[in-house]
């Protein structure tokens, strides 16, 4: 599969091409470029010409260069200090089929696989997740040196942390549907999905796939759902909403953050103390959410008044 500019020096000279254009503000010469990169100015023209052809608004005058405009993209070059861990793919069959077989090969910790869509993009119980243009679709490989059982954690942790991001960086009032949906105003905003692999009972690697519709349109074929665009009453950068995001993930996760992950998630759960049906491949159970228990199972009080522990599932409300 085509993962885009792996080549580390490359995303680098054009992420430093775009950061001098966009301080300066200004026309910027080829030979300031060229002495501030260290690079030939024929070089400095190759990249830029790269850039252009990738959708960037790059004027070129007698004088030198001038950013007047920048796409809504995902390429490398746009989180700088993260070019070698951020590997973009124009389009994929799903970002969790990329991240396993780089996770297999041994990619580092934070890793993380964005696509700008998904032909197969996929939910829990093995349904789709829509993935059209316009929507932030990504995996993290994460190597947290945890036993097994304890993975589920990862999962809360990144709920929660996607959840402040939205609600500090945006001003919406994001809550945590059980097990990881993220709703606004009783509408799905974004899904995310886990799998793992274990060696001698401890993980060898947690990946994290996370959908976000920012600037696609679900309601034509997801009734129930919203995005940033429609909630915000403009377009947002993805590259914007995925640096927050990580920013805030690499900064707060510990080993001891997962300790009382659950309780925090709790704080901005829409689930607990709510009747709700609950489906799994094997059945529909439906009963009073009453607590999700310290790795991240539900706790239902049903009908009869006995009490069932689900680990997984889709939740209705």
């Amino acid at each position: 599969m085509l993962i885009l500019e792996a080549n580390e020096n490359g995303c680098y000279m054009k992420g430093k091409i775009l950061q001098m254009l966009k301080v300066a503000g200004e026309v910027v010469s080829g030979e300031v470029l060229s002495c501030g990169l260290g690079i030939s100015r024929v070089s400095v023209w190759k990249h830029v010409r790269k850039l252009q052809a990738l959708g960037y608004d790059i004027v070129s005058t007698p004088k030198g260069y001038r950013l007047a405009g920048s796409p809504d993209a995902l390429f490398p070059w746009a989180f700088p200090g993260r070019e070698t861990r951020v590997h973009y793919v124009p389009e994929t069959t799903s970002t969790m089929n990329t991240a396993r077989e780089m996770a297999r090969n041994g990619c580092p910790h934070m890793s993380v696989v964005v696509a700008g869509r998904q032909k197969e993009g996929r939910g829990r119980l093995r349904r789709v997740w829509l993935s059209p243009l316009g929507g932030l679709y990504f995996t993290m490989v994460l190597r947290p040196e945890i036993p097994a059982e304890l993975t589920s954690r990862v999962n809360f942790f990144a709920s929660i942390i996607l959840a402040r991001v939205l609600r500090e960086s945006y001003g919406i009032d994001a809550k945590v549907k059980w097990p990881n949906d993220i709703l606004v105003n009783g509408e799905k905003l974004c899904g995310m999905l886990s799998e793992m692999e274990a060696e001698a009972g401890m993980a060898s690697f947690v990946n994290i796939g996370i959908g976000i519709n920012v600037n696609n349109d679900p309601r034509p074929k997801e009734q129930g759902a919203t995005s940033l665009k429609k909630l915000l009453g403009r377009r947002v950068f993805r590259a914007e909403v995925l640096t927050a995001f990580l920013d805030a993930f690499e900064s707060h996760f510990t080993l001891g953050a997962l300790d009382d992950v659950v309780a925090e998630w709790k704080r901005y759960s829409m689930t607990i103390g709510q009747q709700v049906r609950i489906v799994t491949t094997r059945e529909t159970t439906e009963g009073l959410a009453e607590d999700v228990d310290e790795n991240g199972a539900l706790l239902l009080k049903l009908s009869d008044g006995t009490r069932k522990r689900i680990i997984c599932g889709d939740c209705f409300q």
